[in-house]
């Protein structure tokens, strides 16, 4: 498709939309993982793209980040992409693309005149049993293979963990007391079967309807939870644990991330860690969220809906959990553009028909996915709930610095 196309498509999809944007499922397999199959795909397509590639255990929200895969990855793996009604036709447009075109039209003046990007994206992770203990770099050291940082953040959706999977804690940071050396040694051993580096580390319970913030520099080994998370644009990270529920993690894994004129260099590794976040001893304290009203709850409930902030420690994203009662129309507004995905129950927003899939085709259109534009954020978003019974609830994914952002 020209460029003039592209543009042509992102004008029709906002204008259609009225500042609402309809995006596609984004599927994300992963090599290293088994899926915990939560994330309402189909059981016949979590390993649709084939063994090598793994199995899918990852959906991308509002994401103009492209997955960092290896040389398998599929083009544009990662990246949302904006559904818009051409004459009678469904046609679909990359939101990198279509902001690109539109820039302060649909993210805001504020953040395309500092980033000239959509700068985050969320994620569902789904894994059967836990990942390795991992770090992901900060800028500085991203920057030496062409990526930015990246900080994430964790939250538990009660609607995709009916059950916990294999392992539903998670270990963060380094135990107190544990000196770079011993951490040093772990690294080393990488290639000599179990390198026990969780031998150094705590493990927290994870629990439905609460989040974790994780910046760059932090050792932690994810649980088997299936977790929303939203973080800055980046695909960076470094496995530091070589064996993790029996299974061996492969050396490139541990040297992902590092310059190819430094893999081998162990100091370098050891670096990339933020030793004081890693072993401060306050980490549930400093850490762990449990969500928080936006507004006084009495007075949004009057109003037939509630709103928590479930993410809110980062500079860089944060992200709310809005829930409208069974048959409420409200009327919501937010100073900044976001992303959202619906959790559960059905009804409108704006112009927009949506509802929760319970099952979905790998490739399958769906109304579960948006992206609001600043400006309709700011004037507000209707949402109507036809329900008698069931309550419409729906995760909200922002950018930087949001200016409602004040816990």
């Amino acid at each position: 498709m020209t460029t003039q196309g592209k543009a042509s498509l992102a004008e029709k999809a906002l204008d259609q939309g009225k500042g609402i944007v309809r995006l596609a499922p984004t599927w994300v397999p992963r090599s290293f993982c088994v899926p915990g199959r939560r994330i309402k795909l189909h059981p016949d397509d979590y390993y649709v793209l084939g063994g090598q590639r793994g199995g899918i255990d990852e959906r991308w929200l509002s994401s103009t980040t492209p997955a960092k895969n290896g040389p398998l990855t599929g083009e544009n793996e990662g990246l949302s992409a904006i559904v818009v009604n051409d004459g009678g036709k469904t046609e679909q447009v990359l939101l990198k693309d279509a902001i690109d075109h539109l820039k302060g039209a649909i993210i805001g003046e504020r953040l395309w005149k500092k980033y000239g990007a959509w700068p985050m994206y969320s994620k569902f992770f789904d894994n059967m049993g836990p990942l390795p203990h991992h770090v992901h770099h900060n800028d500085e050291y991203a920057k030496m293979v062409g990526q930015l940082g990246k900080p994430e953040a964790y939250y538990f959706p009660p609607q995709l963990n009916n059950h916990g999977g294999d392992f539903p804690y998670t270990f963060f940071g380094i135990a107190p007391g544990t000196t770079k050396a011993q951490i040093r040694e772990c690294l080393v051993n990488f290639t000599k079967g179990d390198n026990k580096i969780t031998n150094y580390s705590s493990a927290y319970v994870l629990e439905p309807g609460t989040g974790w913030d994780v910046p760059p520099g932090l050792l932690h080994a994810p649980g088997s939870l299936c977790t929303y998370e939203p973080q800055k644009a980046s695909d960076v990270f470094a496995m530091y644990q070589s064996l993790v529920n029996e299974a061996i993690v492969p050396e490139e894994l541990l040297w992902n991330g590092t310059p190819k004129d430094r893999i081998g260099d162990f100091d370098l590794l050891l670096d990339v860690l933020d030793w004081d976040l890693n072993v401060d001893p306050n980490m549930m304290a400093n850490r762990f969220m449990r969500p928080k009203p936006v507004k006084p709850e009495a007075e949004m409930k009057s109003q037939g809906y509630s709103e928590t902030w479930v993410c809110y420690k980062s500079h860089d994203f944060s992200a709310k959990e809005l829930t409208v009662a069974p048959g409420a129309t409200v009327t919501i507004k937010d100073s900044a553009a976001y992303g959202i995905i619906v959790m559960q129950g059905h009804g409108k927003m704006g112009s927009w028909n949506i509802e929760t899939p319970s099952l979905i085709r790998y490739g399958q259109l769906t109304n579960d996915e948006f992206f609001i534009s600043e400006q309709a954020a700011v004037e507000g978003v209707t949402i109507v709930n036809p329900s008698d019974t069931d309550p419409i609830v729906m995760l909200k994914h922002f950018g930087p610095a949001n200016p409602d952002l004040k816990v």
